[in-house]
């Protein structure tokens, strides 16, 4: 019996002893997890050039292994984009096994080796040798490999022969009215790049281009407006019948829509004090279009139009307290963010906004309540100026010394501003003052 007993006491501790050991274990677990989510981890973190290097010699073995060469592909990209410098003789050992691996099938493989293409920086005698693979990718069946094509062989022109353009003209033309929407905005941004080191080339491309306006896709519509402009922009008169032309019909791209809006407010700038009333309509227009960026952009362009009276900013100045309850958080920022530029020199103008402004000072977002705020004591009146300190008072704690500079320059001007409230807010100041804070927010 006495026997029975001690074994089973010996199994009791045994089973305590193992549950200790298992409750430590998942603790150091649970801590070793911890650690891991606070520490952020690179996979590329202690990558060195000089390894890489040594591994880009596998592009020249005679069976290609794909996964291998993304992953070396994917670790000259990270290194680039880290600012590392490669010399000229690593650029062409890099750049002449890339050109190896144009040779394989693999459409993934293939996908980075545009990007990488793209990145480095060959002289113009190397790009010779890639050019012809890629003219070949260009008349290729598979419209993702023609358009990257397009992409890359525009960039590399651009930086190092822009006179090799012609050789590849007849495709960039023909890319520019392609039936594939991704081909033809691939060809129009080439188009661009190209505008800047070989005009005279693409003014030439101008019918296609008007051709690719009309197109019904948002990305080529928006890409060939902003060619037609560039092609025409020297030519004052040109920009003005095209932007007329658009103005009477309406585009399907808001992105197109939203350029057209700030070539139609550059016009009217250059225009003087004979301000075009029918460009002004088309502003006004766009207030009420389906898209908020297309909104946003006709309201921020009334507003900082030169010489606008305020009766011509009410319509916008509705629009934008629109947005200040606008559930996206981009509506109310942007939204406040124009209300406090007019507010410098329309004060009055945005008066009727300070009810929906005083909604945003406890905003979650610190930008908008910060601007809210500073917009408040620009616009506020004499007597609102006691309510408005108590909220601001509570409000100061939680946002950052940057923040409490832009509230404490607007409690500066407002004591100018209103010489009768000057205790008030001295006592604020001084309050404030008495807190924690950085040199740059105490002086």
């Amino acid at each position: 019996m006495a026997m029975a007993t001690g074994g089973s006491s010996d199994l009791t501790a045994q089973g305590a002893q193992w549950l200790q050991g298992a409750k430590e274990a998942v603790m150091q677990m649970t801590k070793g997890e911890k650690k891991d989510e606070d520490e952020s981890y690179s996979p590329f973190q202690s990558l060195q050039k000089a390894a890489v290097l040594q591994e880009c010699r596998c592009f020249n073995d005679r069976e290609i292994n794909p996964r291998k060469c993304i992953s070396i592909l994917t670790k000259i990209l990270w290194l680039l984009a880290q600012g590392e410098k490669l010399t000229a003789l690593e650029t062409t050992e890099i750049f002449f096994g890339v050109t190896k691996l144009l040779m394989h099938k693999d459409q993934q493989l293939r996908r980075l080796l545009y990007l990488v293409l793209k990145e480095l920086k060959p002289s113009p005698e190397e790009v010779i040798i890639v050019c012809a693979t890629l003219t070949k990718d260009m008349n290729s069946k598979v419209d993702l490999n023609r358009a990257n094509a397009l992409r890359v062989l525009g960039a590399i022109i651009a930086r190092t022969d822009p006179t090799m353009l012609a050789q590849i003209e007849r495709h960039l033309k023909q890319a520019l009215v392609d039936k594939n929407c991704f081909v033809a905005a691939s060809a129009l941004v080439s188009g661009i790049h190209l505008m800047h080191v070989n005009p005279e080339v693409v003014r030439r491309w101008v019918n296609e281009v008007q051709t690719a306006l009309a197109s019904d896709n948002p990305s080529v519509q928006y890409h060939a407006l902003a060619l037609l402009h560039q092609i025409k922009r020297q030519d004052r008169l040109a920009v003005s019948k095209v932007v007329a032309s658009l103005t009477r019909t309406p585009l399907k791209s808001p992105l197109a829509h939203c350029l057209l809006i700030r070539f139609a407010k550059a016009m009217m700038e250059d225009g003087g004090s004979e301000r075009d009333r029918a460009l002004f309509d088309f502003l006004e227009a766009s207030l009420r279009h389906r898209s908020d960026m297309v909104i946003y952009e006709a309201a921020t362009a009334i507003c900082s139009l030169t010489s606008v009276a305020q009766r011509e900013l009410s319509p916008s100045i509705t629009v934008l307290q629109l947005f200040l309850c606008s559930p996206k958080p981009a509506c109310r920022f942007s939204a406040v963010r124009t209300l406090n530029k007019i507010a410098m020199a329309h004060p009055m103008a945005v008066t009727p906004c300070n009810m929906d402004m005083e909604g945003l000072i406890n905003d979650s977002n610190r930008s908008i309540a910060t601007l809210a705020i500073t917009t408040l004591l620009k616009t506020g009146s004499e007597s609102g100026v006691e309510r408005l300190m108590k909220q601001i008072t509570s409000f100061m704690s939680e946002i950052a010394d940057d923040f409490k500079i832009v509230v404490v320059d607007a409690i500066r001007a407002m004591c100018l501003k209103f010489p009768q409230k000057h205790r008030l807010l001295m006592t604020f100041l001084a309050n404030v003052l008495r807190e924690e804070g950085g040199f740059q927010y105490k002086k």
